[in-house]
């Protein structure tokens, strides 16, 4: 009777759902999504310069060392998002569906192959340790600190991984505000723990390990509850995992986008890590700072651009194809306006802002030139990544990939090599900015391509579009 009444409640929970995603405007829907959302990236990403910033006062090669392990954990976020884009995306599909039990199944089996992949990225980075850090990007004088540092991100990576895919199956559902009050209490309480135990405690480079390993630990904690509290849409059983090939591939092939996006960027940072470091500890430091700076204006357009991505996935399900091509327009216009703010603020004080993080002239002389025409490059990426999205949200699982994969690594990787061949520091300076330009180019035909597809299909569909 209990299990009725539990069913009961979720069937009404994913009927109401479905008509706050089939029925409310499509702007204030976005919005409504979009501002958790973006809170969480812009807390998340506070307590990433936070913590650069932190971990900068221990010197330089401290400092240098916050970039190595910013590589290895976008790695974890990669398979957590692999598994959490793939399931949502999917889910949300089957809920426009209005085919709740399939949405059921595809949360709990994207849950614990997440979990399983945590472990194994665990298991055996600890395994191969020091060659991994080198591999990342380390200098000899770096490498110290971030075994100490990765050590225990280790101990974390498996409640790490599958917080990412909580938190994506929560948005994908429209509950992205459950996701936000996860993420974000995690972050608070890593600012917080990074001077108690770095300085407080004297713990170095391992209080601001210790203080990430908690922080993820009580995220992942408050992440489940949501979900055992009966808070979400779908429910998480280890009886409803399938591992059938037809389900676990179309996972993988769905979320494939989101795991070259981010191993990709995880191969570029190490790429960038590596040739920076032919120009000393000081490239390293500055063009790690500058990367935590530039990431944090995008977060801001990827937090606005995945309030859309559930409005993408469950509408395009659903077959109301208007209310998908004019969220399209909106999020990136609106990411366009935010991101043009940035930039301005970015030109005016970039030095001050590379002072912050480390007071050092060498540092600040390399960071002022790139974080500049980085800034400027940034003015390309709401476009690409809204048309990345876009793709991946409505099962156009090639196009996506191949977007993701050109804007992370396989434009930027040889284009840091011959720049760096060419014109040194400076050409490795430019090659992130070179990266987005191309990105910009490639994004077009493909937006313009879908967007007709998507035409014929609404020509041909006997269910009228409802804006």
């Amino acid at each position: 009777m209990a299990r009725t009444k539990a069913e009961d409640t979720h069937s009404r929970k994913s009927e109401e759902q479905y008509e706050t995603m089939t029925q409310t405007p499509v702007r204030r829907l976005i919005l409504r999504l979009a501002v958790p959302t973006v809170i969480s990236m812009l807390v998340t990403n506070i307590y990433n310069l936070a913590d650069t910033a932190f971990v900068g006062r221990l010197g330089t090669s401290a400092s240098g060392a916050v970039g190595i392990v910013f590589g290895f954990m976008a790695i974890i976020q990669a398979f957590g998002f692999l598994f959490g884009q793939g399931s949502g995306i999917l889910l949300a599909r089957k809920l426009g569906e209005q085919d709740r039990e399939a949405a059921n199944v595809i949360a709990s089996t994207g849950f614990f192959c997440s979990l399983f992949a945590g472990f194994v990225i665990a298991i055996l980075s600890a395994i191969f340790l020091n060659p991994l850090v080198m591999l990342l990007g380390s200098t000899e004088t770096i490498a110290p600190f971030a075994r100490t540092y990765i050590f225990f991100i280790l101990l974390a990576t498996p409640v790490m991984t599958v917080s990412f895919t909580m938190n994506n199956i929560l948005r994908h559902e429209g509950k992205a505000t459950l996701g936000t009050i996860g993420l974000m209490v995690g972050a608070v309480l890593n600012i917080c723990l990074d001077p108690i135990l770095m300085f407080g405690l004297n713990l170095g480079i391992a209080g601001a390990g210790l203080s990430t390993m908690i922080s993820q630990y009580v995220s992942f904690f408050i992440l489940l509850s949501m979900f055992l509290g009966g808070r979400t849409v779908s429910v998480l059983r280890i009886r409803l995992v399938c591992l059938k090939p037809a389900l676990l591939g179309n996972i993988f092939t769905t979320g494939l986008p989101s795991l070259l996006r981010q191993g990709l960027n995880s191969a570029a940072t190490v790429v960038l890590n590596t040739y920076a470091a032919g120009f000393g500890d000081e490239a390293v430091a500055a063009l790690s700072i500058v990367s935590r700076i530039i990431f944090f204006v995008m977060a801001i357009a990827i937090g606005i651009g995945q309030g859309f991505q559930p409005v993408c996935s469950f509408n395009f399900g659903a077959r109301r194809f208007e209310r998908v091509r004019i969220g399209y327009r909106f999020t990136t216009l609106f990411s366009e306006l935010v991101v043009v703010a940035g930039v301005i603020i970015l030109l005016v004080w970039s030095g001050s802002l590379i002072a912050l993080f480390r007071n050092d002239p060498a540092v600040i002389e390399i960071g002022i030139r790139a974080l500049r025409i980085q800034s400027v490059a940034l003015l390309t990426v709401p476009f690409c990544m809204n048309t990345e999205m876009t793709l991946q949200c409505a099962g156009r699982k090639v196009g996506a990939s191949l977007l993701s994969s050109m804007r992370s690594g396989l434009y930027f990787i040889p284009v840091i090599i011959i720049l760096a061949y060419w014109r040194g520091l400076y050409g490795i300076e430019e090659a992130q900015a070179v990266t987005f330009v191309l990105s910009l180019i490639t994004a077009v035909p493909f937006a313009v391509h879908f967007f007709r597809k998507m035409g014929q299909m609404e020509a041909e569909s006997a269910k009228p579009s409802d804006p």
